[in-house]
């Protein structure tokens, strides 16, 4: 059995950047320039349809510097810009392909999160792209309408390389959500949002010293690329599609005067029907389609709150979890666009399997450590026969934070202590916060595609517990195929 002791005392004889107990510590950043600027609107990726049916997409991971600071110049990493990177669209039943090509200093790679394809095409540690090299991934998109999204997925600097700024939204539009009566002008009144905490040096670079044990904590939020954001409103309803975007940072989400929204789609697509809440919790990875109603001159300020499910965590204000800010201005124009009705009920959900079906697998999260083992890349942790479901039993038995992500599928999270999940776990999700001492039970199916060569990953998408290891990887395999996994070259990985 691994004691907690035994364990940090076998990460101390590796080279690993880590601080136990390290608190966020004040910021040297230059001081704030009063006043707030306009919500950067990511611009959607351009593309071409070809003769052949396949719309092709371009994406350069490249270096810049940008203005996340007024006055300020950072330097940063984006795709096809200085940060972040375009929104790529397409719909259900298109073939994409994309040309990315790695314009940094280092190997990256590019995972398309949330996405149910091809295994050599996931974009994990598996597919990493050299410096002044290009992938070209293929696949026919297969799911429903949804915000998914994509990021560098390199084992061992996964935080470091989303910190810098490499993030996207991929967003899958369908026929059941064109017919639904809900904003959709993308920019206007169907925005996206990926929220993001950031320390900065005294020069206005990104701090990347110093993280706590889970990860790099900023003490400034960062929001589409840009501290203090304002979004002018010019409808009577929008719709913010929210993205965790932070490497180990909780947010619960709020409107600062306790009014009602209504989450209308988590990670996998839109709910079965609205749901009225007050406050939202995500976790980093996670995302959230809320819709918001406002009057016509009135300012909303959009706010994260302190995180109150914090029983069985250690040292929950050194995680952050006592902390608020203010994530972004909501100006309603004098005069604004009516809207219609928000429905009733949006796209129906077929429950995959009883909630009383006994777990397939179960999987403790403790430390950086999945069911006691860290990551090895030569190592497949369990195979899944195609067309197959399979519910599985995850466990956070620690006292810090984490959540669970699975690669290539979106589960129904069926039960939470052997009881029905709360509303805002109703829908579609590929990414689940596990509270301290808690089960979930997760139902998910393996469909279409097999290769026993190229896994894929599950993980805690804190990414600093990422990148020290919390991670496994599974092959799914067709009918009478056995595991002949690829051989991983570990010699440069590092944890930290």
């Amino acid at each position: 059995m691994v004691t907690r002791r035994g364990f940090l005392t076998g990460l101390a004889l590796t080279p690993v950047v880590y601080a136990a107990g390290c608190s966020v510590r004040t910021s040297s950043a230059p001081a704030a320039v009063a006043g707030t600027r306009a919500l950067p609107i990511p611009p959607l990726a351009p593309s071409t349809l070809g003769a052949d049916g396949v719309r092709r997409f371009a994406l350069r991971a490249q270096t810049g510097n940008t203005e996340m600071l007024r006055g300020s110049s950072t330097p940063t990493w984006g795709y096809s810009g200085s940060v972040l990177g375009p929104t790529v669209r397409a719909r259900r039943g298109e073939q994409v392909e994309f040309t990315v090509t790695n314009g940094l200093p280092e190997a990256t790679s590019v995972h398309w999160h949330g996405m149910h394809l091809p295994a050599k095409f996931d974009g994990g540690p598996h597919q990493m792209i050299a410096p002044g090299a290009t992938w070209t991934p293929r696949w026919t998109v297969q799911q429903q309408a949804a915000t998914l999204w994509y990021h560098p997925h390199p084992h061992g600097a996964t935080e470091k390389h989303v910190q810098r700024g490499l993030s996207g939204f991929f967003l899958i539009d369908d026929e059941d959500a064109d017919a639904l009566a809900l904003p959709k002008d993308y920019g206007v009144d169907d925005i996206p949002l990926v929220i993001q905490d950031r320390r900065f040096t005294a020069e206005g670079s990104i701090d990347e010293s110093d993280p706590t044990d889970i990860g790099l904590l900023g003490d400034t939020i960062v929001t589409n690329g840009i501290a203090g954001a304002h979004l002018t409103v010019t409808t009577e309803r929008v719709r913010l599609r929210i993205l965790n975007g932070s490497s180990g940072r909780l947010y619960n989400l709020a409107l600062a005067d306790g009014r009602t929204f209504h989450l209308v789609g988590t990670d996998g697509g839109l709910l079965p029907k609205p749901v009225a809440l007050e406050q939202l919790q995500l976790s980093p990875g996670e995302r959230a389609e809320l819709v918001v109603a406002m009057s016509p001159g009135e300012l909303l300020k959009l706010r994260s709150l302190p995180i109150t499910d914090r029983d069985g965590i250690d040292r929950p204000t050194e995680f952050g979890f006592d902390d608020t800010f203010d994530i972004l201005d909501l100006r309603a124009a004098d005069t604004l666009r009516p809207a219609a009705a928000l429905p009733a009920t949006l796209v129906p959900m077929t429950a995959l399997t009883a909630a009383s079906t006994p777990a397939t697998r179960s999987f403790d999260l403790q430390w950086f450590m999945i069911n006691n083992q860290r990551m090895d890349m030569n190592r497949i942790d369990l195979t899944v026969p195609v067309d197959t479901t399979e519910v599985w039993s995850v466990r956070n038995k620690d006292n810090w934070p984490h959540n669970f992500h699975v690669h290539d599928v979106q589960f129904q999270v069926l039960t939470v202590d052997g009881k029905p999940p709360p509303p805002a776990l109703s829908g579609w999700k590929d990414t689940v916060y596990t509270s301290s001492g808690t089960t979930y039970t997760l139902a998910m199916r393996f469909a279409d595609h097999t290769d026993p060569t190229y896994p894929y990953m599950y993980h805690c998408h804190l990414l600093h517990h990422e990148d020290q290891g919390m991670m496994g990887q599974f092959l799914v395999l067709a009918p009478g195929q056995r595991p002949a996994p690829m051989a991983m070259d570990t010699g440069s990985t590092h944890h930290g």
